[in-house]
């Protein structure tokens, strides 16, 4: 579980990283990102992510108000995953990440091909 403080005492960027940290969370968001998703569908674009740790994952961002769960009253149940009010404001950032990752990438691919 995410170590949250009361807001008033804690650095605004670790209360961020607190959130958001573990190895699964931010690749969850991203996912979301794009769009609602449903509990197998995000679990098959993740990988090897196990059901326990993705079901906790989604608990946890649930609980920060991050992400919303729908579930329909059907059989078999389905339930689907998207972001909240809360969670859309990541979406800029998240791209952001991303972008600097691919700069870092490329960076770090031309001083490796020049060595």
């Amino acid at each position: 579980m995410a170590k949250v403080q009361a807001a008033d005492t804690q650095c605004p960027v670790e209360l961020g990283l607190n959130i958001l940290s573990g190895k699964w969370k931010l690749k969850i968001l991203w996912h979301l990102s794009k769009g609602t998703i449903r509990f197998n569908e995000l679990k098959k674009l993740l990988g090897n992510i196990t059901t326990k740790t993705l079901t906790q994952q989604l608990r946890e961002l649930e609980e920060q108000g991050i992400v919303l769960r729908n579930v329909f009253p059907e059989v078999p149940p389905r339930v689907e995953y998207s972001l909240s009010e809360t969670g859309i404001t990541l979406k800029p950032i998240l791209k952001g990440l991303c972008e600097w990752g691919k700069t870092y990438q490329q960076k770090k691919y031309d001083l490796e091909v020049l060595q």
